[in-house]
């Protein structure tokens, strides 16, 4: 079988590359890459107009937890559009909004209290990356203007969340129009020395940041981090001691921690939120793509009462915090993501997740002496494997050689959407995905790799 099924096999697809600009794609890729117009959808499969159909392994870049179309919250967003769509969200309110933010409180770690709606992620970061400059102004320091970031991270690419972003191929262009992280070593365990724990590697990260904090505490506003897993930057993963001690340093030089569970929340790594594992509140919750089931855009930013504080006063004093989108807690997409919890409270979500990622995490065993294959890594329903020139040396494939998209193609001709991070093959599927199908994404991967590394 072809590795590339035939390109531009419908009318639609042709019509899109006359007028529609893709993100996060060389356009010119696609006079000979295949542009898959899709018309439908259904739980874990996408189906094209060509009357092929696809496997969503990546969820759609992670926002369907649920899968395309989940009965329960297709069934809200009709009622409430017959109820109401949108209004502005300054100086009024819409019962969906009031009653997610008060469902979101309930669910979230400890002592985050309030919440602030955006429109997507990289929003949220923005959000928390302002409010926590604006707090420390309010407080009467303004030289708090850093912030610390990881090495290898992600957190968005509006200006703000690609300030603390260090992934190159996304910041080195915008360089200019950006303020500069103060950088941290990345806790990341598949960097860890030789014969070293990815708990080992984890203390020594946080010896880096206390050395940071002792340095450079009294210039910065907070610490970004995504608990868990890095995904954006390659799915690497750290050790859950890692937040827990980051919470006690950000706790003793009186800097926020801002915790960006875009990605890793609503399940993906084993619990409601990826900050449980470590038994960690941060300052800062920023929330999307799982939010609202992947079915509207939306993100809140949860944060705590203290903060909160600092900008409650007169008008008139500036003290107020003055950022809006347009479409700030629209009713659908707060209807559906109040649809989205709603399952987690009435299904044993987190329970079958965890049966699903133990077949995960089995089937990629095959895969564990490969000679291409360096990482095997896992957290709850996120695996990657790191495809590399050599095991041992774990001397990389040139950039430029594009063996993902080697996997990519392999995966389309056989009906599975798999979309690496460069040479990092990643599995982010919905939970409505069953064993079966996790053995045919495996078993697809495997087969692409074969012919990537060949």
């Amino acid at each position: 079988m072809s590795d590339s099924p035939a390109p531009f096999a419908s009318l639609l697809a042709a019509r899109d590359l006359a007028v529609v600009w893709h993100p996060c794609t060389q356009m010119h890729d696609h006079e000979t890459l295949p542009m898959l117009a899709i018309e439908r959808a259904e739980g874990a499969w996408l189906y094209a107009t060509d009357g092929r159909r696809y496997l969503d392994a990546v969820s759609s870049w992670w926002t369907n937890v649920f899968g395309h179309r989940h009965p329960r919250i297709v069934a809200g967003l009709k009622d409430q559009l017959d109820r109401l769509d949108h209004i502005m969200l300054a100086g009024m309110t819409h019962e969906p909004a009031v009653a997610l933010a008060e469902k979101l409180v309930r669910r979230a770690p400890t002592g985050l209290t309030r919440v602030f709606y955006a429109d997507n992620g990289s929003s949220a970061i923005e959000v928390a990356l302002k409010m926590s400059f604006h707090y420390w102004r309010n407080q009467g320091r303004p030289e708090r203007n850093r912030f610390i970031a990881l090495r290898g991270g992600y957190h968005g690419e509006t200006l703000g969340a690609l300030s603390v972003t260090d992934v190159p191929l996304y910041r080195v262009t915008y360089a200019p129009l950006l303020f500069e992280p103060i950088l941290a070593p990345s806790p990341d365990a598949y960097l860890r020395a030789t014969g070293s724990t990815p708990q080992q590697h984890a203390a020594s990260c946080l010896a880096d940041m206390r050395r940071l904090l002792e340095e450079s505490a009294a210039r910065v506003c907070a610490v970004v981090l995504e608990p868990l897993v890095q995904c954006a930057g390659g799915m690497r993963m750290h050790h859950p001691d890692y937040i827990s001690g980051l919470r006690r340093l950000c706790d003793k030089f009186e800097v926020h921690l801002i915790a960006d569970e875009i990605a890793v929340g609503f399940g993906r790594t084993g619990t409601l939120f990826a900050c449980e594992q470590a038994a960690v509140s941060p300052d800062f919750l920023c929330l999307s793509k799982g939010l609202t089931g992947g079915t509207l855009p939306l993100s809140a930013v949860l944060t705590t009462e203290a903060v909160h504080a600092a900008f409650y006063a007169e008008y008139s004093t500036g003290r107020a915090f003055l950022h809006s989108h347009s479409y700030t807690g629209n009713a659908l997409a707060c209807r559906a993501a109040l649809e989205t919890l709603a399952i987690f409270d009435s299904e044993p979500v987190l329970e079958r997740n965890r049966v699903l990622a133990d077949r995960l995490c089995a089937r990629l065993r095959a895969l564990e002496r490969h000679p291409h294959v360096a990482d095997i890594r896992q957290t709850g329903m996120i695996a990657a494997i790191e495809l590399v020139r050599d095991r041992e040396s774990r001397d990389p494939f040139p950039a430029d050689e594009r063996r993902g998209l080697r996997v990519y193609l392999h995966g389309l001709s056989r009906g599975v959407i798999l979309r690496p991070l460069g040479n990092v093959v990643y599995f982010m599927p919905p939970y409505c995905v069953t064993a079966e199908e996790i053995d045919l994404m495996v078993d697809v991967a495997i087969e692409g790799i074969e012919r990537a590394v060949a």
